[in-house]
């Protein structure tokens, strides 16, 4: 009865999308049953060292730990208490939603990423991030993101770190 629900929602939203009253994108995009956000979604590491699960509960097995406070991860599912994430290398598990939050943060991929003073490669370099960088994430236009870190902060290519969508935009 709820796949026949969740069939019949998922075609009335793109017949929606079709007629004009949503993007495709927000008719496809898929929302979790606790929380009812956006899945995926991105999220960040609230503690320095979270236990990933096999399974979303205390009594699954404990597969590997993060131990880096702010880390980005990718919220994948939910189920009660737990969500399912996945870091830049798609190496993940399952989560208490306590350990995590709802704070951006992106993972520099390119190393030393300019920090430019506005969205455009011909404006003055504020700072440089070396490859690994924890930044936290502001606004992001069609190309470009605001990150700050490490007291530093100005605008970079967002092909240049992971934890935000190619085409997510953030005022």
């Amino acid at each position: 009865m709820m796949e026949t629900f969740r069939r019949w929602a998922a075609v009335a939203a793109l017949a929606l999308a079709v007629s004009g009253g949503l993007s495709p994108l927000q008719a496809a995009q898929e929302r979790g049953a606790v929380t009812n956000l956006p899945l995926p979604r991105f999220v960040s590491m609230k503690s320095a060292e979270v236990n990933v699960r096999r399974g979303p509960s205390l009594s699954h097995r404990i597969d590997w730990v993060y131990k880096r406070r702010d880390m980005p991860l990718e919220v994948t599912a939910e189920y009660g208490h737990w969500r399912r994430v996945r870091d830049r290398d798609g190496a993940g598990g399952w989560v208490h939603y306590a350990l995590l939050s709802g704070v951006r943060t992106v993972l520099v991929e390119k190393d030393m990423l300019e920090l430019h003073a506005r969205p455009d490669e011909s404006t003055p370099v504020e700072a440089k991030l070396a490859l690994g960088v924890i930044a936290h994430l502001g606004a992001c236009e069609i190309n470009w993101c605001e990150l700050s870190a490490g007291g530093y902060s100005g605008w970079a290519v967002k092909t240049s770190v992971w934890g935000v969508e190619p085409d997510e935009l953030r005022e």
